[in-house]
């Protein structure tokens, strides 16, 4: 299959054209994801107030009853509890790692086997993220392994 990308002027709408020899269930499907908005969640800092796309988030931690999610240069506040997050989060290439935790694997860069069947997520970033071993078949899953 071939995938070009054309740039255009701002003025122009945007547009995706999906050429195929026949229209099936996989062809719907995409064209599904594509038509879904990404998700928006809102993010306080110094007393604004932020609308960060969720692919933008590299994952979300609880701290001290407080939720922050971790961009790739900035810290934000989130009002939602981690469980609501999930919900938010769900087929969107995130996934809980940990107790306190949220990733988003689409910027895992790797991973490796850490102490007592733990493993240790690097980010794109160069953050490290623990998962905990109870989460570890859910990112195996999610990463075909």
């Amino acid at each position: 299959m071939k995938i070009s990308i054309e740039e255009i002027d701002k003025e122009l709408e945007e547009e995706i054209l999906i050429r195929c020899h026949e229209v099936n269930d996989e062809i719907h499907a995409m064209a599904n994801r594509l038509r879904t908005e990404v998700p928006i969640v809102i993010g306080y800092q110094n007393d604004q107030v932020y609308r960060i796309k969720l692919s933008d988030i590299y994952y979300f931690e609880a701290v001290d009853g407080k939720v922050f999610s971790y961009c790739k240069d900035n810290v934000f506040e989130v009002k939602q509890k981690l469980y609501e997050l999930e919900e938010v989060c769900k087929g969107k290439n995130c996934f809980r790692a940990s107790k306190s935790t949220i990733l988003n694997i689409a910027k895992i860069s790797s991973i490796y086997p850490s102490i007592s069947g733990r493993f240790e997520a690097v980010l794109d970033n160069g953050e490290r993220a623990v998962v905990s071993r109870q989460y570890v078949p859910v990112l195996k899953n999610m990463l075909g392994l």
